[in-house]
């Protein structure tokens, strides 16, 4: 390999350097300098989301693409976390920074479904036939355990069989509506995952 010398080098680099400012000043081929890179995100829809891992509640913004038009799907291309939300500041932990692969997953549950009883095979049903079931099964049960008075005659409206674990990633003022409403149900055991 041959040394270049003091004098060889300064050639070299002054005229890289000459080139380069050259460049910058607009002295290059119109073809380089034809295409500005488009951001990725540019053409998305962006929808404020929140988080469904764990009781934390964190923001996030998901990035969407397609028009909306008839035949055009919209599918999630991107996910982060949202800067202005309070609770991360923009910040996600790895499962939360993972989920554009849970929204892609093909074993991704988009439907309900319901097992019958002695039945070994799930049934996919509308979300009408599925919230009405569970309006039956709940009045069905709060009908046959509904304790109004104790034995000695205290009046107690309490319903004792069901329970109820309410979502961490609600507002205060949406946890506040769903205790009063749990409540006035009669139940007792009612929890939420963030134990506010």
């Amino acid at each position: 390999m041959k040394q270049l010398s003091r004098r060889q080098f300064m050639k070299v680099t002054g005229s890289t350097l000459a080139g380069s400012s050259l460049a910058l000043m607009g002295f290059s081929p119109a073809t380089a300098l034809a295409e500005v890179r488009q951001y990725k995100l540019a053409a998305t829809t962006v929808t404020r989301q929140t988080c469904t891992y764990c009781s934390v509640g964190c923001g996030i913004l998901m990035y969407s693409l397609g028009d909306g038009a008839k035949n055009a799907k919209r599918s999630v291309i991107h996910v982060e976390g949202d800067p202005d939300h309070p609770v991360n500041r923009g910040t996600l932990c790895p499962k939360g920074a993972g989920l554009l692969d849970i929204i892609n997953s093909p074993n991704r549950l988009l439907f309900p479904e319901v097992r019958e009883p002695g039945s070994s095979e799930w049934k996919r049903i509308s979300w009408d036939e599925a919230n009405t079931r569970i309006a039956r099964l709940l009045k069905e049960d709060r009908d046959a355990n509904f304790v109004e008075k104790t034995e000695d005659g205290l009046t107690v409206n309490r319903w004792l069989t069901t329970g109820m674990l309410a979502a961490s990633a609600s507002s205060n003022e949406a946890g506040y509506i769903t205790h009063k409403v749990a409540r006035s149900w009669g139940l007792l055991a009612f929890d939420n995952q963030a134990r506010v």
